[in-house]
């Protein structure tokens, strides 16, 4: 018995586990016989004999053995190293099958030969290399334990928002690099034209045109008139050409970064599928960070995981609620619905027909004071600030009357939202374009317009931040007990209405990087300090919400709204181009009688006779066929990798389902036999030994 007591690294080994009367031919045989009577064995059996009788003889004949895989959809019995070239700590293995995968490899280096193991050992090398420069990179992510906070004590939903503000600060970092590369840096090294005024501050400028965009900042490289043609003048390497090849290049690298962000989230979410959820289970059993040795940071999980489970409770009864509505509440709830949809059109059009008379308005020349001059050149964007900021509320309101799901409810606040936004940015451009094309250098207007808009929409998130939710913080600390704080309430931290916010934002910029090539470094300057104001409102001055803002699928909505502005200043710079393609302009470098359409031409003009010809073949009609069947081609290679891709998940789940049951066939027949080994070695009793 004492061989028995010893504890080993693998197992505790007890009397009961270690006792057994059957001899190995025998253990055999009960393998055999219980892998039969797996529920994983008795599902496979119609599909195995479909395959044939032979197989499914075949399959009974012998039991597999110890450790090894089973196929047709069973589980295996015991980890194998498949994955002989992946890292040890890669595999997911617990210690002691790590060390036999180790001495395996050993025994498999000194058979393979000295070449093939080098191969492999200098894959692993590699392997080791690339995870640990992910790891690098992943520690100069900017900002990364101001986020775990914020995700600790407010939820995921609101470290969604400012992981989407960090990622318009690379983009706009990019967007940088391509202007300085395409557009101010051959300007700055090359020179301008002779003709060219010297930038110089003096005169009428003042401190007014920092806020305006005239006077100085109108002749500096923030606007289109600044860049001329200089000394850089080749057909094929000029400044119109460069700066019409930096515009698009912006325009479809931040295509390419936002679709791929945009479908990457939906293809997660479309391969999982609705079925699959893993709220309550992954959360309870996997959601704990076993690595968390600081309180701090443990409260901040424990927070985050109770967030989420409050979230998904609330939509599970909600869906119960809904499952039980009658068929006269469906009927009053669409005509409910139908009434709010047609109060938010009205809102729109007055909304619309605001910012109209505000165009207008602040195109009078009269001369006025300095003040009311500011506050009439600042109308438009003060009018279209003030839409944005209350009707989006009050559509969150009527949506919390449609009775929607929590996360409907979001989701339909944002798209009407991010409706009126770009529709009321659309319908000023629109006024804007009527006005400028009579103006000489109507760029630069333009491009003053797109200025003011993002200088006013920094503006009023510094004051909301400083002026607004702070002092009503104090006010809840200092007198909560006051009637004026029980009117103005805890501030709260609105996810959708903040995205939106950055949304519009980035849609100024894309619209007016044309007429004001450097936006972009304006709205990363922004953006920057934007994330700092947004963190000390939400850590300083706001309360957890009560219903906790779900990140799982708001993310891909995030950047389709994004694409929809990204579609929008395109679709703007377009129309514009177009509109004006006729006439040159009359300031920047398009001037001088040179077009848009012109500085390609003339490139293509002067190159050889085969580039002309493969150049004006690849823009003719006659190349959209065979690219359309490419195009094609590679769909219908996405779509069949996208269903085998979810034909493969639909048996990962079945074997799930297979080896639970699995689990609970074997711990059932477990203690039936422990249950009946008991019995049969129950001691006699007293009486029965005293009579032997």
């Amino acid at each position: 018995m004492e061989e028995h007591k010893n504890v080993t690294f693998e197992r505790l080994l007890s009397e009961e586990s270690t006792y057994s009367t059957l001899s190995v031919d025998s253990c055999e045989y009960h393998q055999t016989e219980i892998f039969d009577q797996l529920p994983s064995s008795q599902a496979a059996r119609p599909q195995e004999s479909r395959h044939g009788e032979w197989e499914a003889c075949q399959a009974p004949q012998g039991g597999p053995e110890p450790g090894e895989k089973l196929r047709h959809g069973h589980l295996s019995r015991g980890p194998r190293d498949t994955e002989s070239t992946q890292p040890l700590r890669n595999l997911p293995m617990c210690i002691q099958g790590k060390r036999s995968a180790s001495d395996r490899r050993k025994l498999q280096i000194r058979s393979i030969g000295f070449w093939e193991s080098w191969k492999r050992s200098q894959s692993i090398n590699r392997k080791r290399v690339w995870a640990q420069l992910g790891g690098a990179i992943k520690g100069l992510l900017l900002w990364r334990h101001i986020l775990h906070t914020i995700e600790g004590r407010f939820g995921v939903g609101v470290k969604a928002y400012f992981v989407f503000l960090r990622y318009l600060v690379y983009l706009n970092l990019l967007h940088c690099g391509i202007i300085c590369a395409f557009i101010s840096g051959p300007t700055v090294f090359y020179g301008r034209s002779n003709s060219s005024e010297p930038l110089t501050f003096g005169g009428n400028d003042s401190v007014l045109d920092f806020f305006l965009g005239t006077g100085f900042l109108e002749r500096s490289p923030v606007f289109f008139g600044f860049y001329t043609r200089g000394s850089l003048n080749l057909p094929c390497l000029n400044t119109p050409l460069l700066y019409l090849n930096g515009i698009i290049a912006i325009l479809v690298l931040s295509l390419i970064m936002v679709v791929r962000r945009m479908t990457v989230g939906y293809k997660h979410t479309r391969l999982m599928g609705k079925r699959y959820s893993v709220n309550v289970s992954y959360k309870i059993f996997c959601g704990w960070d076993f690595t968390i040795q600081d309180p701090a940071a443990a409260g901040l999980k424990q927070s985050y995981i109770r967030n989420d489970l409050k979230l998904y409770l609330e939509e599970q009864r909600f869906h119960l609620r809904e499952a039980q509505r009658t068929l006269a509440q469906w009927v009053r709830l669409y005509l409910l619905r139908f009434i709010l949809n047609l109060l938010v059109l009205s809102l729109l059009g007055g909304a619309s027909c605001q910012i109209y008379f505000a165009t207008l308005v602040s195109q009078d020349e009269t001369e006025h004071y300095m003040f009311v001059s500011l506050v009439l050149q600042y109308l438009p964007a003060i009018v279209i600030t003030l839409v944005n900021l209350i009707l989006p509320h009050i559509f969150r309101k009527i949506a919390s009357f449609e009775d929607y799901s929590f996360t409907t409810q979001v989701n339909a606040t944002l798209v009407r939202s991010i409706f009126l936004k770009l529709a009321s940015l659309g319908i000023y451009l629109f006024y804007l374009f009527r006005i400028c094309n009579r103006q000489q250098c109507w760029e630069n207007q333009f491009g003053r317009e797109m200025y003011k808009l993002c200088i006013f929409d920094f503006l009023t998130c510094f004051c909301s931040a400083f002026l607004l939710n702070y002092p009503r913080k104090l006010l809840q600390e200092r007198y909560p007990s006051s009637r004026l704080a029980r009117l103005s309430g805890k501030p709260h931290f609105l996810v959708p209405f903040n995205v939106l916010d950055l949304v519009y934002n980035q849609t100024v910029s894309w619209v007016g990087v044309y007429y004001c090539p450097l936006l972009p470094l304006l709205g990363t300057v922004k953006l920057v300090v934007t994330f700092y104001i947004k963190k000390f409102t939400v850590l300083r001055c706001c309360v957890a919400e009560q219903r906790i803002f779900r990140a799982s699928s708001a993310s891909v909505l995030f950047h389709f709204m994004l694409l929809l502005g990204l579609l929008m200043a395109a679709a703007t710079l377009v129309v514009n181009i177009y509109e004006f393609s006729l006439s040159s302009s009359s300031c920047g470098p398009f001037g001088n009688g040179v077009g848009v359409f012109n500085v390609t031409d003339m490139c293509v003009d002067s190159l050889p006779r085969p580039a002309q010809n493969t150049l004006r073949y690849l823009a003719s009609e006659a190349f959209a066929l065979p690219l359309i069947l490419v195009e094609i081609v590679i769909l219908t290679s996405y779509v069949s990798r996208g269903r085998a891709n979810q034909r493969a998940i639909e048996r990962l789940k079945y074997m799930l389902v297979m080896s639970s049951s699995d689990k609970r066939f074997l711990v059932k027949q477990h203690t039936t036999i422990l249950r009946h080994r008991r019995e049969t070695q129950k001691p006699l009793p007293a009486s029965n030994e005293e009579d032997s």
